[in-house]
């Protein structure tokens, strides 16, 4: 998106680098991620924003034919580069694949380890940051292509989900838990759209074990009810201590907690299925050093 913009590629080189240096990736499979197609993102976008995404990039591809910089502002923080396309496509085709892979019995679970992030992506509108909202476009997947009943969204990103709301909410076959800094960008999540949204804001300055405290007495209860036949988590770790880009105060052993709890549920009602998908996190230490945390979990180790 430019350079000094805080979602960028050394974010992903981090996370390399993390999982290479500790050891993680030697037990991990690694996937390479396929595009998205247009009906896949049309589960959870409308097919006007889908069109109009598609068509800002071939007007840029165009103004660099003639001499341009071809990017596009979408706002005040979000940037349409000439590669945003095909990595938005990836970044959702990645959950995609995940989640066939998963629900086949080929991976036990996934992270996906992508950008553009997606979660503020709502139905009609790209924003903060998100072009496609990634883990929206695999829950729609999974009830829709692969005939599941009920998945469960995860979101533990400092930032409200807003775009996965906007297009879950009032969906009976899902559920949506969350905590999120508030107020906060994108100002949104005090008041829940439908009955499938349990919107958790805390206040700055919250610290891991208050966030625990939260999960178990709102997250578990309607979890262990709705008992989710597949988990779906927007990976956030903006909401760590070391983290400029919020001021919440959790660490590493608080996402490993989280993740623990996850796999849990799982284990009980979804025959361990979980499609994780990178979310915010831009500060390369904490956020590699978080990924390592929740990927260890995942993978058992």
């Amino acid at each position: 998106m430019g350079a000094g913009h805080p979602e960028c590629a050394a974010r992903l080189d981090a996370i390399e680098d993390r999982l290479l240096i500790s050891g993680v990736m030697d037990v991990l499979q690694r996937h390479d991620a396929p595009k998205a197609s247009i009906y896949d993102l049309e589960l959870a976008h409308s097919r006007m924003h889908v069109a109009a995404m598609r068509g800002l990039d071939l007007l840029m591809q165009e103004e660099i034919a003639a001499g341009g910089d071809g990017y596009s502002q979408i706002d005040t923080d979000t940037l349409l580069s000439p590669h945003t396309w095909n990595a938005a496509l990836r970044a959702a085709g990645a959950v995609v694949a995940a989640t066939d892979m998963v629900i086949e019995g080929r991976l036990d679970n996934a992270f996906c380890a992508v950008r553009p992030p997606g979660h503020h992506a709502e139905r009609d509108k790209a924003m903060g940051f998100c072009f496609f909202n990634n883990i929206a476009v695999g829950a729609k997947y999974a009830l829709q292509r692969r005939q599941l009943e009920r998945v469960a969204v995860i979101d533990f990103d400092v930032h409200h989900g807003n775009g996965t709301e906007d297009i879950l909410a009032g969906d009976a076959r899902t559920l949506m838990v969350s905590f999120f800094q508030s107020p906060f960008f994108p100002n949104s999540g005090e008041q829940a759209k439908g009955e499938n949204m349990c919107n958790i804001p805390v206040p700055a300055y919250t610290k891991g074990m208050d966030v625990r405290e939260i999960i178990d007495m709102m997250w578990v209860p309607r979890l262990e009810a709705f008992k989710p036949q597949m988990i779906f988590i927007s990976a956030g770790f903006d909401a760590h201590r070391d983290d400029d880009m919020g001021q919440l105060m959790l660490s590493e052993s608080d996402y490993a907690w989280i993740t623990q709890l996850i796999v849990d549920i799982a284990r009980r009602h979804a025959g361990g299925r979980i499609v994780s998908s990178l979310e915010g996190g831009y500060v390369m230490e904490p956020l590699a050093r978080s990924v390592e945390a929740h990927v260890r979990v995942l993978a058992g180790l």
